[in-house]
C-alpha cells in the first residue's frame, strides 16, 4: 500500500513539474511575441530629451505603429542621414549608426522654418507652442544652414530633442529627414526609475 502512495505522489510531483514547465515555455514564447511584434524595451543615453526623458530612464515603445504624428516620442533608427543637396534634392549620408529616442516635430507635406536667433521653431508658418521644451532652439547643427524652412520629403519625418542645446536631431547633418520606415516605435510609458513611473508624452 506504501509503495502505491508513494508511486501516485511520484506521478503527482512529475505531473506538476511538467505542468509548472509548459506554463513557464508557453510565457517565455508568449513575451517574445509581445516584445517582438507588440512592444520594444529601450535605455534612454544621452540628455537630448530632458527634461522629459533622463539618461538611464527605461521606456516601453508600442511596436505596433504606423501613422506618425506631431508630438509623439519615437525610438529610431539613426543609420541613414537625408539631407538637402545645393539642389535642395534629398542627399543621402551615414547616420549615427545607432537607435535615439527624439520627438517628431513635422510629418511629411509640412514645412518647418527656424528662428535661431529667437529660438522658435514654426511648422507650416505657425510658432509652435513647446512647452516640453528645456532650452530653446539656438544651435544650427548644420543639415539645412541656409535652406530653411524646409518641407519635409514623403515618407518623412523632422525631429528635435526636447533639450534643443544638446540634442542631435533633425538640425545635424548626421540625421537631417527620418525615414517612417526608421521608426521602431512611438513610447508610450516609463517604468525605471520607480520613482518617475508612468506615461510619456
Amino acid at each position: 500500500m506504501m509503495k502505491k502512495s508513494s508511486v501516485r505522489l511520484k506521478n503527482r510531483i512529475f505531473s506538476e513539474v511538467i505542468s509548472f514547465l509548459e506554463i513557464g515555455l508557453i510565457s517565455a514564447f508568449v513575451m517574445t511575441l509581445i516584445f517582438t511584434y507588440i512592444m520594444k524595451i529601450s535605455t534612454v543615453e544621452g540628455e537630448s530629451m530632458m527634461n522629459t526623458l533622463a539618461e538611464g530612464d527605461t521606456v516601453i515603445a508600442s511596436v505596433m505603429y504606423s501613422e506618425p504624428e506631431n508630438g509623439d516620442i519615437v525610438i529610431i533608427n539613426a543609420y541613414e542621414s537625408v539631407v538637402l543637396n545645393a539642389y535642395s534634392q534629398p542627399q543621402f549620408g551615414e547616420g549615427l549608426n545607432k537607435q535615439i529616442v527624439k520627438r517628431i516635430i513635422a510629418t511629411e507635406g509640412q514645412t518647418v522654418n527656424i528662428d535661431f536667433s529667437k529660438g522658435i521653431v514654426y511648422v507650416d508658418g505657425q510658432a509652435l507652442d513647446e512647452p516640453y521644451v528645456s532650452s530653446l532652439t539656438h544651435l544650427d547643427e548644420g543639415a539645412f544652414t541656409g535652406k530653411y524652412p524646409v518641407t519635409v520629403p514623403d515618407g518623412y519625418v523632422f525631429v528635435m530633442g526636447d533639450n534643443r542645446s544638446v540634442s542631435k536631431d533633425s538640425r545635424s547633418a548626421e540625421i537631417g529627414f527620418v525615414s517612417v520606415d526608421d521608426i521602431v516605435g512611438k513610447v508610450v510609458f516609463r517604468f525605471l526609475p520607480l520613482n518617475k513611473i508612468g506615461f510619456v508624452d
